[in-house]
């Protein structure tokens, strides 16, 4: 961990892998995250996101053009009182609004990641626009480039991605997303709060978040949403659209792994509107 040492100037005593390149790191007064690779677009979502306390999020201790260090949050477990506080913070976070849809954390990289796969923050003045040339198409393109769908089944995506702004989506301004909030990205601390962490950050719809977490089933999730929409009173018709925004997920998670994913998508696809 000798990058850890020079972009911290503290020797490192102790460094634990914690899954792909991300390691708990220990020095001789503190406990770190530190991660590898293409890691500035993640950097400015944590700045980003944090800018205003809504929702906790690691702090960015030192970051170069390899190596991101983050403190780090002890895991806890899931409780009532917590999701609650966060949905309300993330409504809080939200409301922060960006630049446009698509539009990148100040000082973010146009080039960043959803997972292991690329991702382009393009800012678009409309939710429809953005969402069919950022987030449908591309991946769309690389899992029929993959055999994952044929001609046909392009036609249908392109079909819905025509009609978009014609599905009756309400119109808000662009929100502050964390643009890959699913449960594992939720991690809930010993200190009783919901913490947001390895964030795709970007100016999206609000019910984009909403829709990831409940993609792979986040704990106490109903609790969390009572306590959004409270405070924050959702558009009508909201829960017949979590399929419509679990798309992209799908779709990146189709051309990353395959299996049954990109059927998954296909079927959104095919009964949205």
């Amino acid at each position: 961990m000798k990058a850890v040492e020079r972009l911290l100037g503290e020797s490192v005593t102790r460094s634990t892998p914690l899954g792909g390149t991300a390691y708990r790191v220990e020095t001789g007064s503190r406990t770190v995250v530190a991660k590898r690779g293409p890691v500035q677009a993640e950097a400015a979502g944590l700045r980003w996101l944090g800018e205003y306390g809504d929702v906790p999020v690691p702090e960015v201790l030192a970051a170069d053009d390899e190596w991101l260090v983050t403190s780090y949050v002890e895991s806890g477990s899931p409780g009532v009182a917590a999701a609650e506080e966060f949905g309300r913070g993330l409504a809080a976070l939200h409301a922060r609004g960006a630049e446009a849809f698509g539009a990148p954390p100040p000082g973010g990289p146009v080039d960043a990641w959803m997972g292991p796969e690329p991702m382009r923050n393009v800012g678009h003045e409309t939710w429809a626009s953005f969402y069919a040339a950022e987030r449908i198409s591309p991946y769309v393109r690389s899992a029929a480039d993959r055999g994952l769908y044929g001609p046909d089944e392009v036609a249908v995506f392109e079909g819905l991605c025509r009609r978009l702004d014609e599905l009756g989506v309400p119109e808000e301004p662009p929100a502050r997303l964390h643009g890959d909030a699913w449960s594992g990205n939720v991690l809930w601390s010993t200190d009783g709060r919901v913490w947001l962490i390895d964030p795709a950050a970007h100016g999206g719809y609000r019910e984009g978040d909403l829709a990831m977490l409940a993609l792979f089933g986040t704990p106490q999730l109903d609790r969390l949403l009572a306590a959004y929409d409270e405070a924050a009173p959702l558009g009508d018709g909201w829960r017949e659209r979590v399929g419509l925004h679990q798309l992209f997920p799908l779709l990146v998670h189709a051309v990353a792994f395959g299996g049954g994913y990109a059927g998954q998508a296909l079927a959104i696809a095919r009964g949205v509107g």
